[in-house]
């Protein structure tokens, strides 16, 4: 088991952020074979394109460095800032990697067959290693995640201002357990009893949390430089594969607010944006504006603000509308797409 002892002045300190080195770093591990595994369509999309960078690019050194148990350099995957943290933010800190601390990190994590495979050794034991390692990672991102990335990342902001509402509302230890049915507040400290770990205090530090579409369940990051961090599931991972989520029929709210509002609410199970509702509910973004006016003025919604995007919520009366109009089950639409977008003003 895993137990991180968490004071109150670590609560204080904790923080959101959005990782796209991580991401990427998830992201070729599922391809290549190991956790998290892809969504099949997902992955035969990605796949044509991850073995030609294979062959053209030194990616393989890069997953060299990636070991069976979810291990890796910290250099390749630098700890982000917070939310507004960019692909171009973490390749430039994995550029500016001191030579010596690369080399031990290599030293530590490239210890498998494929760390002892001469052509990668050529180039993990290079003057040039850094440079070579960002430059395929570089490639990798713009081939492999860039397109799909403005999507899920409005997927993980979207997740954000959820959790935040239920600091705001419940507090910590109900964000915490909300995010795995695994993880569990317990004396003052958060368990995770799958996870191995022991005790590990965050004294004062705070804990760094990360929202990921990619990430299999929940993970954890105990490694300096990063200061000790949860990497968990984003709600609407699901929805955005494809899998079985139960969603209310609009019928008794259609009722008491009207159909298109009715329908806006319904799909609050997260937040989201005008924008986003209006490409996924097929209405105007201005009719979608208008209504969720009124859904606010009625006390059925908040705003809030995360990164470049206005998101949209259920208050705990927009929960109970909903929950109170019964439930079935529906699939949602198939892969990310390169169409969505976090640049939304409202």
């Amino acid at each position: 088991m895993l137990r991180f002892e968490v004071s109150v002045e670590d609560l204080l300190r904790s923080r959101f952020a959005l990782s796209p080195a991580l991401d990427l770093c998830l992201l070729l591990r599922s391809l290549v074979g190991q956790d998290p595994p892809l969504p099949r369509a997902w992955a035969a999309r990605l796949l044509p394109a991850f073995e030609r960078l294979r062959r053209e690019t030194e990616l393989n050194a890069v997953l060299a460095l990636h070991t069976k148990h979810g291990g890796g350099p910290n250099f390749v995957a630098p700890p982000p800032r917070g939310l507004n943290q960019t692909w171009a933010d973490d390749l430039a800190m994995i550029r500016a990697t001191p030579l010596e601390a690369a080399r031990h990190e290599i030293a530590v994590n490239a210890t498998g067959p494929s760390g002892r495979d001469p052509r990668l050794r050529a180039v993990l034991d290079a003057p040039d290693a850094v440079s070579r390692i960002a430059e395929a990672m570089d490639r990798a991102w713009h081939e492999l995640l860039a397109a799909d990335w403005p999507q899920l990342r409005a997927i993980c902001e979207r997740d954000v201002v959820h959790r935040v509402g239920v600091i705001g509302e419940h507090g910590w230890a109900a964000a915490i357990e909300s995010l795995h049915p695994g993880v569990t507040w317990r004396a003052g400290g958060i368990e995770i009893g799958f996870l191995r770990g022991g005790t590990v205090r965050l004294a004062g530090d705070g804990l760094l949390v990360i929202p990921s579409t990619i990430v299999g369940h929940i993970a954890a990051h105990m490694d300096d430089p990063w200061p000790r961090t949860l990497v968990y599931r984003a709600r609407g991972t699901a929805a955005l594969w494809g899998e079985q989520e139960t969603v209310p029929r609009p019928d008794a709210l259609t009722a008491l607010v009207g159909r298109a509002r009715a329908r806006l609410l319904l799909a609050l199970d997260a937040p989201a944006s005008t924008s986003h509702l209006a490409r996924g509910l097929a209405m105007a973004p201005g009719a979608v504006g208008d209504h969720l006016a009124i859904l606010r003025e009625a006390g059925l919604l908040v705003r809030a603000r995360s990164g470049r995007s206005v998101l949209y919520r259920r208050t705990p009366l927009g929960e109970a509308l909903v929950a109170g109009s019964g439930g079935e089950p529906r699939a949602q639409s198939s892969g990310p797409t390169a169409t969505a977008t976090a640049e939304d003003s409202g």
